[in-house]
């Protein structure tokens, strides 16, 4: 009795591993996912515009205060110059790449060297956090 719980506890690495890889996999998806709709690439406009690793994706990135959409709100203009700036082009791109990494990281069984590339742009993915540094207004004067 004693054996087979120990057998049944030295597994739940396994198991714990396998929720894990699920976990990113649906976060990936579902963020990738939401790259292709105009509300999306609107919210990240200020975090992309003044990230010094990815504002060169936008045409135009120091003027997007004077072109932002309220959430749930379209004004034709701003939409016009967002589709100008690659803000859609440059959400959807990114996109692609995340959920190209989602499906990378679901291949482990398949192709463990391919899964070992998603899992390592999982951690580059980390580049993300710089926007908290980067971004003003994502500080907030208390």
């Amino acid at each position: 009795m004693i054996n087979t719980f120990l057998k049944f506890i030295s597994g739940l690495d396994q198991f714990g591993k396998r929720v894990i890889r699920f976990g990113i996999v649906i976060v990936f998806l579902w963020i990738g996912g939401l790259k292709f709709f105009t509300y999306e690439a609107d919210g990240i406009v200020p975090f992309v515009a003044n990230s010094p690793f990815m504002s060169f994706f936008y045409k135009h990135p120091v003027d997007y205060k004077k072109h932002i959409n309220k959430e749930g709100e379209l004004v034709t203009d701003n939409h016009r110059w967002h589709t100008e700036n690659n803000t859609y082009g440059f959400s959807k791109g990114l996109g692609v790449f995340l959920v190209l990494i989602a499906i990378l990281v679901t291949l482990h069984k398949l192709a463990p060297l391919a899964s070992t590339i998603g899992s390592l742009l999982v951690i580059l993915s980390f580049v993300t956090l710089s926007f908290l540094i980067t971004t003003p207004e994502s500080w907030v004067p208390i």
